[in-house]
């Protein structure tokens, strides 16, 4: 059974740093792109960012330069650093497989995890 799990989310202030973590069970996620979105109140889930199975990775304009994703295949997770975080990026952070398609829609990912929480105070 494919599981991914997310961690490290907080209520942080504007300007902190947080990284989110994104742990696998039952694939071999070197295997896998790993694309990261999150979901505001309200909103549309939305892209992020992601990283290929041969490690290039895209950003959102929204958190290009702040963002960074990288993985640890050794312990089969895939990581979200943020850097100077906005009141903006405050949302519910979601990490899932790439399957095939548009990298920036969600209908490309599949075995998505549960979300963890990011909330950035002004």
């Amino acid at each position: 059974q494919v599981q991914l799990v997310e961690s490290g989310g907080g209520l942080v202030q504007a300007g902190d740093s947080l990284r989110l973590s994104c742990a696998a069970s039952g694939l071999t996620f070197s295997s896998y792109g790993v694309g990261w979105f999150r979901q505001a109140p309200g909103k549309e889930r939305e892209f992020v960012g992601r990283i290929t199975w041969l490690d290039t990775t895209d950003y959102a304009n929204s958190v290009k330069g702040r963002f960074t994703i990288s993985r640890d295949n050794a312990k089969n997770t895939v990581y979200l650093q943020m850097n100077s975080l906005k009141p903006e990026d405050t949302a519910l952070y979601y990490c899932a497989c790439y399957r095939g398609g548009d990298y920036g829609a969600t209908t490309a990912y599949a075995y998505w995890g549960q979300g963890t929480q990011v909330t950035v105070s002004s």
